[in-house]
């Protein structure tokens, strides 16, 4: 009996320790970072109606409106004017000067319209002022003869590795009431945005009936308070792609094509959608996920060529812009980044890619720096791992829209996940010189100086070492 008791206490002993080793092994695979207990209220985001004053008209006749500006060249030396006229085609000339000069001067635009359905837009022009000068602020002007408008914008200064530069975030923005905040808060945000790096989906025109093409006028008379002041890089999401054969409308992303410019060309793209340009320290790649990129694709060429140009002693900082996260753990579009991480996650690593930000899902989430590129269909090897020379992913696609915040979360939070919160906000992405950039997250419901995420950024080709980060929660 005595030899049977001791056989049973080595069992029920083994059995604990088993089991304990079963709850540790979990613990190592599931440990997350942190999931914000920030409670917010639960509500349904609504669009603000068409008779809103940030939807105003401008007054005068045929006053030019939906005023913005994207970079012009590869470089930062030129600028994309875009504006649209009503009642007739007007002048397609902008005048435009340097601050304290009277030497002014003049470039003359394309005009166009496009219909959608029911819908006829009006006289869209774009004009591009080139050879302007670095580090220079400059007026321009638009509805030339009629009713003018005055804006003005600053120029980036020369590209170089030590140059400071300071980006602003914004994704999936909609024209909602929470929109309306996002830009505000954004706006009077302490540490001031040069330019909106715009991570895919702007006036969710599509959620409409017959995808009422007046919600893309109305979103640009609401964004123009910052847009026609500063640049704002253009990504395309999903709801740029106004695919509808169910009304006769088979050309994707006409609305969009129509309406705002990319200077691809510069870049050697062959598509609006994916190129390229330099910024101060600072190497932006626009991808398309709406858009063919698998092998042999002209996006897929594009990139692979596009990559080993990128000189880290003249643009120190290499970031990506996409639309759909390719590292998401809400319940939301789970997965469905999946095929292009795979297609291209491991020149991401090759290149030591510093940033990559995407939208589509409406929440925040920032990743740990992870890769998940050793897999085989012999050795089956397909888990993330911590790699400094792969990027940090950020989700970003928090800018307000009516379809409102994707508060499902996988569960338990995956290990690759450092922080993450269903709240509505923008980030800033403050670059300060070749190895050090300062990066923080603000959600609406804060004052604008509160960090509801931050991170000191250390550039992986100059300062190849681990980060820490800091959230209020």
């Amino acid at each position: 009996m005595g030899l049977f008791r001791g056989l049973s206490q080595i069992g029920s002993t083994f059995c604990v320790f088993y089991v304990l080793g079963l709850i540790l092994n979990q613990a190592l695979i599931c440990h997350g970072g942190t999931t914000s207990n920030f409670v917010r209220e639960v509500e349904k985001s609504i669009d603000m109606p068409l008779d809103s004053d940030v939807f105003s008209v401008p007054p005068g006749y045929n006053a030019p409106q939906q005023v913005h500006i994207t970079q012009g060249d590869h470089e930062g030396k030129a600028m994309i004017v875009s504006w649209v006229t009503m009642e007739e085609p007007g002048s397609d000339k902008v005048v435009y000067w340097r601050e304290k000069s009277k030497d002014k001067r003049s470039a003359k635009g394309k005009m166009s319209k496009y219909k959608y359905h029911n819908y006829t837009s009006g006289y869209i022009h774009h004009c591009t002022l080139r050879n302007l000068k670095y580090d220079t602020k400059y007026y321009y002007e638009v509805g030339v003869g009629q009713t003018p408008r005055t804006f003005w914008f600053k120029t980036p200064p020369k590209v170089g590795p030590d140059v400071p530069y300071t980006f602003g975030l914004i994704g999936d923005l909609g024209q909602s009431y929470d929109s309306n905040s996002t830009l505000t808060h954004y706006e009077q945000n302490p540490v001031k945005g040069q330019a909106v790096l715009f991570v895919g989906d702007l006036s969710y025109a599509d959620n409409y009936p017959n995808h009422d093409n007046r919600r893309w006028d109305s979103w640009a008379r609401f964004v123009e308070r910052s847009v026609a002041y500063q640049p704002w890089i253009w990504t395309a999401g999903n709801h740029e792609i106004d695919f509808a054969p169910e009304i006769g409308e088979t050309k994707p992303f006409k609305p969009f094509k129509n309406r705002y410019r990319t200077p691809y060309r510069a870049s050697n793209s062959t598509a609006p959608f994916w190129y390229s340009i330099k910024r101060g320290p600072a190497y932006i790649i626009v991808l398309s996920t709406y858009s063919a990129y698998g092998k042999y694709t002209p996006q897929y060429k594009w990139l692979e060529e596009e990559l080993p140009k990128v000189d880290r002693s003249e643009t120190p900082w290499l970031i990506v812009l996409v639309h759909s996260p390719w590292y998401n753990s809400y319940n939301y579009h789970y997965m469905e980044g999946e095929s292009m991480r795979v297609m291209y996650e491991p020149w991401f690593v090759e290149h030591k890619v510093d940033i990559v930000f995407a939208g589509h899902v409406h929440a925040y989430e920032r990743s740990k720096r992870i890769s998940n590129i050793g897999y085989t269909i012999v050795n089956g090897e397909c888990r993330p791992v911590e790699d400094q020379s792969a990027p940090v992913y950020i989700t970003i696609g928090d800018g307000g829209n009516l379809e409102g915040l994707a508060t499902n979360m996988t569960q338990p939070q995956p290990f690759y996940s450092a922080f993450r919160e269903a709240s509505f906000g923008h980030a800033i992405l403050d670059i300060k010189n070749r190895t050090h950039a300062f990066y923080s997250w603000h959600r609406n419901q804060d004052g604008s100086a509160v960090k509801a995420d931050s991170m000191w950024f250390f550039n992986r080709f100059w300062h190849p070492v681990a980060e820490t980060s800091s959230a209020v929660i």
